[in-house]
């Protein structure tokens, strides 16, 4: 007999979609990938020689990670005008992992920690296996992203924290700055704690220097901002993510004994790794140039393709590696992103996948090589006008 915990799914089947993308032997224009290593990013030779430092053959742990990290990764937040102590960062061996180990610092099974629709759909996975409740808040699309403090402000005594994620994935908007400080002192009149997914903070599309300021920066209440390698210098392989803890002092020095101790259960971050972190730092900038300069370029090819399709909106894109399109809804965003990907070989998200408010919503990565990314976009276009039943001008 097979046993299953509750903190599964019910149903581990496959949807339609990702059925049919298990029948295809291959996809000629994945408009959904979002591995930078399998992008045609140019990767400097010497980048993970790091790896082979003879400190790696010590083991000599320490639960928030060797020191020379933390080191380099707070030096890192000095773009964004903040200082961070390397005292308040911990390292984990991805993002997934920090937040495992921040749900398991600020809640017990029962309690509830809200999360922002639309969004990435991971944190829905995650809490459950943390037997935590996700509670949903809405990001309003009519009004730039912005959040929804009503739901915020109903919430009863089981909430312990709440998820920004800054810029988001995938609609691509940064925090508004009036938002944040609103959160930071609703957070800190509720006895909440922030957690701030900051991974594409690196990656501004629309440079607006007010709106992507960092929330390490924040002190009005107990705030943990998220930052990893995968994103940062393209090496999501190499399994290597931080938490910076900002706040009050009293709950910061709290918080860092209590992640100390949850760290120290698992010791998961590799010592090579850690001990190559202030190289793939300084060595991957090149990465992450070009990772940027492919981003930016993607969407201004699609921003040009869809000024042929007035029907079709490519919405305002703060920061990130995804861009939104709001499509006519004369067909449901499954059965149109099926007709794509067995019709053209095409492949986009819909936005039902991230939870997007309604139907009229498709997601694609920036990231797929420039001649891939405009002949896809060109056909995805093509098939979305096709599907709405008229023929634009062009």
């Amino acid at each position: 007999m097979m046993f299953r915990s509750g903190r599964l799914p019910r149903d581990l089947s496959l949807n339609r979609l990702a059925e049919a993308r298990a029948r295809m032997s291959e996809i000629p224009f994945d408009l959904t990938q979002s591995n930078p290593t399998a992008c045609g990013i140019p990767y400097p030779p010497e980048i993970l020689r790091g790896l082979g430092d003879p400190r790696g053959l010590l083991y000599e742990p320490d639960p928030r990670g060797l020191r020379p990290a933390r080191t380099a990764i707070a030096a890192g937040y000095r773009r964004w005008g903040v200082e961070v102590d390397p005292d308040h960062v911990i390292l984990t061996a991805s993002t997934s992992e920090a937040y495992s180990f921040l749900f398991r610092l600020l809640a017990d099974p029962g309690d509830a920690i809200l999360v922002p629709a639309p969004s990435y759909p991971l944190f829905g996975h995650l809490l459950r296996l943390d037997s935590i409740e996700a509670r949903t808040y809405a990001l309003d699309p009519d009004d730039g992203w912005r959040i929804d403090f009503s739901i915020l402000e109903r919430q009863g005594e089981s909430v312990r924290a709440v998820i920004v994620v800054h810029p988001n994935n995938p609609t691509g908007s940064f925090v508004h700055p009036e938002d944040r400080d609103r959160l930071a002192a609703l957070c800190r009149d509720r006895g909440w704690a922030i957690i701030a997914d900051e991974v594409f903070l690196p990656y501004p599309l629309d440079d607006n220097p007010e709106d992507d300021a960092s929330f390490t920066d924040i002190h009005d209440c107990l705030c943990f901002t998220l930052g990893g390698l995968s994103k940062s210098v393209g090496l999501p392989q190499v399994k290597l993510a931080w938490i910076v803890a900002s706040g009050p002092d009293d709950e910061v020095t709290a918080a860092l004994e209590g992640l100390e101790y949850i760290a120290d259960a698992y010791l998961s971050v590799s010592t090579p790794v850690a001990a190559a972190a202030p190289r793939l730092l300084s060595e991957g900038t090149t990465v992450y140039e070009a990772i940027r300069a492919r981003c930016r370029a993607n969407l201004e090819a699609l921003r040009r393709l869809a000024a042929d399709h007035p029907s079709i909106d490519v919405l305002p894109v703060g920061g990130g590696w995804s861009v939104v399109l709001r499509v006519p809804t004369v067909i449901g965003e499954e059965e149109l992103c099926l007709r794509m990907l067995e019709g053209r070989g095409v492949a986009v998200h819909p936005g039902l996948f991230f939870g997007f408010p309604c139907e009229g919503f498709l997601v694609i990565s920036l990231l797929p090589p420039e001649n891939v990314f405009n002949e896809g976009a060109f056909s995805c276009l093509d098939e979305i006008t096709s599907s709405a039943g008229y023929t634009e001008p062009r």
